[in-house]
């Protein structure tokens, strides 16, 4: 199955379960693209005492799961993209809804 995930939020849980469900997700050999999308860009830069948003994001990342951030929602916020938030389109992230079998909103 391809999955896409839609991350819309900066909630520290959210983000986290986002990304292990991405994670398991990859780990049973299915493909995940994931785009970061409004406060959703900040997702990188969260922390919290008892999860690790940022840590899971990595992992995904290194298990070669494909990420992309809005590039408009990163200049509303002076954000700079990184590995963990590359800068994309809107037509990147229609691609990532077109690509999917299923799509999952993160909000």
């Amino acid at each position: 199955m391809d999955l896409g995930l839609i991350v819309e939020t900066n909630d520290p849980e959210k983000v986290w379960n986002g990304f292990r469900l991405a994670n398991t997700a990859l780990e049973d050999g299915h493909s995940v693209e994931a785009f970061l999308l409004g406060d959703g860009v900040e997702a990188p830069d969260l922390e919290h005492p008892k999860m690790n948003p940022r840590g899971a994001m990595r992992k995904y990342a290194l298990n070669d799961g494909e990420l992309l951030a809005c590039g408009t929602c990163l200049d509303s916020r002076d954000l700079k993209s990184s590995e963990l938030r590359p800068r994309a389109t809107m037509s990147d992230c229609l691609a990532v809804v077109e690509n999917a079998d299923k799509v999952l909103t993160i909000g």
